[in-house]
């Protein structure tokens, strides 16, 4: 076990899920229903001639009679895939009943394949966006989510206002749980000015941040680190955004089998209350925020008042409680405001749960600012 010598330290490496495989192994094979079978009897009868519509149609047959939830999306996002679209809706008119190629049949097949085996579309495919980037997808790694989107706009829109304002301003960001990089990756491409830092404890998620860095902003200056002391040079940061894990341990029975076959669930289970990382979070951020900061975490509908009724218990924190923004989903997303910085803790202020026996993965997406860090 590697035993840190900094308490905040501790408590940063201990907010991470843990790298490992996930706890629910795939399934070995779908039981076909004898309404699929009949059906790629069909299918293979007329495999020379089956245009566009004709294979989306079929494939949502073969995902409704083995209980594929969406197939019909499922089936449109496969084929459009292949045929180079992004959607169904955005291949060419002229796309829609020309005979595929035995080559594009087989591509989909095997994808379709993958499907059917309740993997996510979005490992499927490999890829997919997030606002305005298109990213790589491989698992374990988090799939973002599109609520999470709401995470970001009001403090982007605020950021952008005082930007305009004084252009002198280079706000540094540290994101606690990258996942794939895709809020990091937006903040960069809607604050191209600002410094983001992104943290992950599972090696593949950091590793994949730094694949879709390279894609998305081939230009980007990166640093990669396995330490927390990665993050020295920055100093205070003047935001902490995470979506964190959040399920409640006892709905975790409940999820998707596309969650629980093949997502890290490690980044989906906050504890018995769902509060676990939350509080850590907080805890970090009153040691690293600068003054007037703020954080930004998305959560369970549940947990707002919660997170509230938390931070009046911890007065020490100097945490206020600013805001819950209510996305399409009906999700919540909280901001605590930092009011001013705490005496810095003591090791023996520290509980030895902090003590973990592996290091963060660091990756930093700029250069630290060579500007002395704002008070």
């Amino acid at each position: 076990m590697r035993v840190l010598a900094s308490p905040l330290c501790r408590v940063l490496l201990r907010l991470l899920p843990h790298c490992g495989p996930v706890g629910v192994s795939p399934a070995k094979g779908s039981i076909l229903k004898p309404c699929k079978q009949m059906l790629r009897q069909n299918f293979s009868d007329k495999a020379e001639q089956v245009t566009t519509t004709e294979l989306v149609s079929y494939w949502r047959d073969v995902f409704e009679a083995n209980g594929i939830p969406e197939a019909q999306e499922s089936s449109e996002y496969i084929v459009s895939h292949v045929l180079g679209a992004k959607t169904f809706q955005t291949l060419k008119p002229s796309s829609l009943f020309t005979p595929l190629t035995k080559e594009q049949q087989q591509q989909i097949q095997q994808l379709c394949a993958k499907r059917l085996q309740r993997m996510p579309v979005q490992y499927v495919l490999g890829e997919w966006d997030f606002q305005d980037l298109t990213l790589k997808m491989k698992p374990p790694v988090f799939i973002p989510r599109p609520e999470t989107e709401f995470l970001l706009l009001p403090w982007v829109s605020e950021q952008r206002d005082q930007r305009l304002r004084d252009a002198s301003l280079y706000p540094v960001i540290l994101e606690v749980g990258c996942g794939s990089g895709a809020v990091a990756l937006s903040l960069l491409s809607k604050l191209p000015h600002s410094q983001v830092i992104a943290l992950d404890k599972a090696e593949a998620a950091v590793n994949l941040t730094r694949e879709n860095a390279e894609s998305v902003h081939p230009e980007m200056n990166q640093e990669f680190g396995g330490s927390w002391e990665q993050l020295v040079p920055w100093g205070p940061v003047d935001i902490i955004i995470s979506n964190p894990p959040y399920v409640f341990h006892e709905d975790m029975t409940h999820l998707e089998a596309e969650i629980l076959r093949y997502e890290d669930l490690d980044a989906l289970d906050g504890g018995d209350d769902g509060m676990r990382v939350i509080k850590e979070i907080l805890m970090l951020a009153s040691y690293l925020l600068k003054d007037e900061g703020s954080v930004f975490l998305e959560v369970d509908p549940r947990h707002p008042e919660m997170v509230k009724n938390w931070l009046q218990s911890h007065p020490d924190l100097l945490l206020s409680f600013s805001a819950t923004h209510k996305d399409f989903c009906a999700w919540g997303a909280v901001y605590p405001h930092h009011t001013g910085p705490p005496d810095p803790p003591s090791a023996s202020g520290v509980p030895d749960v902090f003590l973990i026996d592996s290091a963060a993965y660091v990756v930093s997406l700029t250069e630290p600012p060579a500007h002395p860090a704002r008070a």
